[in-house]
């Protein structure tokens, strides 16, 4: 008979969905509504006043200046329902977004595979005060607990302890300190570790204790305390306090699994192995800390899959998209000045329905790739080279699938540039975007070349081979296994 294709070859360039959320520090407000404002797409003919989605403070203390700079009417949405709502989201949509940070693994960061299944769960979001949720389901949840030693406290104690003029730079003081020259350790009372309490001799006995001996012997304590130091004494003070009240509301609610989200954290080292060390330390190691790589995005996730909600609007399945996205300590400079710093989450839709296969017995200790490329540095030296010489090759293939393209070599030289550019944040910080694996360096070279219109830079080498083999290959598109209710699974 006639012989069968193997694949059929299609080019097409369909416009694809995506979400940008792009996050600005609140003291850059007027920047970030110049950013908006200069992509707004406003309806030309007269309709209802546009609206915006906003949640948190920021929706209460900003709603006259967003509705008089961009001429929409603000829908304030609850902060808590929309922290939920984006943390369920992110935690059911995107490969790697919590992790467990070790201070004694390398890598440090143990990013976590999608589940199931998430509830219940401890949801503690550090914002200005603390509050900790019990989520027990996509629409069920109540607030069990909190403090108001938070974020807020962190900056403003900080304000007046040290010359630091922002968060960040607090942050970035606090990394540099040796909190152990502020605080009284237990080694200090007992000469070493308090063996019959099991106290090791390095454990905070007294935040800023050693300060008040100082007291006694200085008017001025300024001069003998480092500002660096004194940030991370602060630093310890709040993570500490935090940890051991998420444990205790755990334990009373029978919950093992701990989220941490909000600003205050933003992937910052010494907080999560501050927050790590209280939760391991009072749970015995049988509870982990859980981080997420988008805490910041939570509340503006949320608010926006309200107003999905409201439109009747499918969203579908959603995937980071790499090429575009910030990774940890990554920030884009908006062009127009002043100079202002800002983080990128975009999100691509799929529009296919995904589903786990069948035949994997148990999804959640499945890994699909052989080599963590961010634990082996040897294999990723070797696969980034490798991806890296390859560039040329493959923006050749991309220009040649567009020939007739007036643009196809400039787009070529963009794509050159952008996907080199991602390469080299990886070689240098392979956990960027979550567990470095060849997958993920594939995934990013495909999203690279889709930003830069080339869908499909293969397009005339699988038309030849279509051409070459078709009339040899044996079709195997419907092989039939053994425990999957009967159905097909196409194989090639």
């Amino acid at each position: 008979g006639e012989p069968r294709d193997v694949y059929e070859v299609e080019e097409v360039d369909s416009p694809m969905a995506k979400l940008d959320f792009i996050k600005f520090e609140t003291k850059y407000i007027e920047a970030c509504l110049d950013f908006i404002q200069s992509r707004l797409l406003l309806p030309k003919t007269p309709t209802p006043t546009p609206v915006m989605k906003a949640t948190g403070g920021g929706a209460h203390k900003y709603t006259k200046l967003l509705c008089e700079k961009l001429g929409v009417r603000v829908d304030k949405e609850d902060e808590m329902s929309c922290l939920i709502k984006g943390c369920n989201f992110l935690l059911t949509h995107l490969p790697n977004e919590s992790f467990i940070w070790e201070r004694d693994a390398n890598p440090h960061y143990q990013f976590q595979s999608l589940e199931p299944n998430i509830f219940p769960y401890l949801l503690v979001n550090i914002g200005s005060g603390v509050s900790i949720l019990k989520v027990e389901s996509e629409n069920s949840y109540r607030r069990i607990g909190g403090t108001s030693m938070g974020g807020g406290t962190f900056w403003g104690l900080g304000s007046l302890l040290t010359k630091a003029r922002g968060f960040d730079e607090l942050l970035d003081l606090a990394e540099s300190g040796e909190h152990k020259n502020v605080d009284m350790l237990v080694g200090d009372i007992y000469g070493g570790p308090y063996e019959q309490m099991s106290l090791p001799a390095d454990l905070t006995a007294s935040s800023f204790g050693k300060a008040a001996r100082a007291s006694k012997e200085s008017i001025d304590t300024t001069k003998k305390f480092d500002d660096a130091d004194k940030a991370k004494s602060l630093l310890h003070l709040i993570s500490n306090d935090i940890g051991p009240i998420a444990y205790l509301n755990a334990r009373l609610h029978n919950l093992d699994r701990i989220y941490f989200g909000g600003f205050f954290i933003r992937g910052h080292p010494v907080t999560m192995r501050t927050i790590s060390f209280g939760i391991n330390y009072w749970s015995k190691g049988t509870i982990k800390a859980l981080f997420l790589r988008h805490e910041g995005y939570l509340g503006a996730v949320g608010a926006f899959l309200k107003g999905a909600e409201e439109e009747k609007i499918d969203l579908g399945f959603w995937t980071e998209n790499l090429a575009s996205s910030s990774g940890f300590y990554d920030q884009t400079i908006a062009q127009s000045p002043p100079p202002v710093p800002y983080d990128v989450l975009e999100l691509d839709q799929i529009k296919s329905t995904l589903v786990p296969l069948p035949l994997i017995k148990n999804l959640t200790s499945y890994v699909p790739d052989l080599v963590n490329l961010s634990e082996d540095e040897e294999a990723r030296q070797y696969w980034i080279r490798r991806f890296t010489e390859a560039i040329p090759q493959i923006a050749d293939l991309a220009v040649r699938s567009q020939s007739s393209s007036t643009d196809a070599q400039k787009r070529a030289r963009r794509f050159d540039n952008e996907y080199r550019k991602q390469l080299g944040i990886l070689i240098n910080k392979p956990n960027a975007f979550g567990t470095l694996t060849v997958r993920s360096l594939f995934d990013t070279l495909q999203q690279c070349l889709a930003e830069c219109s080339f869908p499909d830079p293969y397009v005339n080498q699988n038309e030849r081979k279509r051409t070459r083999f078709g009339s040899r290959a044996r079709p195997i598109s419907a092989i039939r296994c053994d425990g999957i209710r009967g159905k097909t699974v196409s194989r090639y």
